[in-house]
């Protein structure tokens, strides 16, 4: 009676499983059960995850919106405070340009440009704009771009910076500009 497939059946098991089956549907379902509210409760609380998981995604598209906004306005604030500390160069520039038009002596033309490039240079420096020492330093390719090199002036100077050929520049610890350099070969 048993077959490979099936598993051989005992009257008596039978009978207690249906009965056991029988209570089961019994107890879980009774007439006058509580299935609907606890169904209708299960909804609500679905519909309130809901509601806070759409508020939740809105708070956070407007904190993007929000924060994009500011990082454009101080964009646009550093750019101004930057402009406003460059103003008096400019003034500076067009003092000299003025008053050097109707002057040929070199030294008045060179002392004028240099007191600009002086006032342009401490502003600059006091918004964390440092320059970079490179000539007679090794080379340091996280700092320096190399042009080319030339047969080093002394035995010294092998491997090392010989001429600076752009001035490289930090601002606060970054480097914004390497420095193009020529190097001893």
């Amino acid at each position: 009676m048993a077959d490979e497939n099936n598993v051989p059946q005992d009257d008596n098991l039978t009978a207690d499983s249906d009965h056991v089956a029988g209570e089961m549907t019994d107890t879980a379902a009774p007439e006058g059960s509580t299935a609907q509210p606890e169904a209708t409760k299960t909804d609500a609380e679905l519909a309130e995850l809901k509601d806070k998981y759409l508020r939740l995604a809105a708070e956070f598209d407007n904190y993007k919106r929000r924060t994009a906004k500011e990082r454009q306005d101080l964009f646009k604030s550093a750019n101004q405070e930057l402009m406003q500390v460059l103003l008096p160069v400019i003034d500076d520039f067009e003092r000299a340009r003025t008053h050097t038009q109707a002057s040929e002596d070199v030294n008045v033309m060179r002392e004028s440009q240099d007191i600009i490039y002086n006032k342009l240079l401490k502003t600059l420096q006091q918004k964390g704009l440092t320059p970079m020492e490179t000539k007679g330093g090794a080379f340091d390719p996280d700092l320096h771009e190399a042009i080319t090199q030339i047969p080093a002036p002394s035995e010294e100077l092998k491997g090392k910076v010989v001429d600076e050929v752009e001035k490289g520049y930090y601002l606060g610890d970054k480097v914004i500009r390497h420095a193009k350099v020529v190097l001893g070969q």
